[in-house]
């Protein structure tokens, strides 16, 4: 499950840098409430979900594949073993 930690690790790298890029920018229109963070999350949630749909599609590709080809086999022994029952 590599591709899964590539994957979620760079998700995380970006949420972190929206949310600091939104903070910092912020900062000086924005009072130092507790709901601010709430706030610059929210807005960093979203920027980071559409620049990892733009920039992760490679590693989100590559992970897909692999849960594909792990579906796949696990189907297939499933298949295997049913057809092994209807023998015996």
């Amino acid at each position: 499950m590599k591709e899964f930690g590539l994957y979620t690790l760079a998700r995380l790298g970006l949420f972190v840098a929206a949310f600091a890029a939104v903070w910092f920018a912020t900062a000086p229109w924005l009072e130092h409430a507790p709901s601010r963070a709430l706030w610059v999350a929210l807005f960093a949630l979203i920027i980071s979900a559409v620049l990892s749909w733009i920039f992760l599609r490679r590693l989100r590709d590559r992970f897909a594949a692999r849960i594909d080809d792990r579906a796949s086999r696990m189907n297939e022994r499933i298949e295997r073993s049913r057809s092994a029952e209807d023998i015996d």
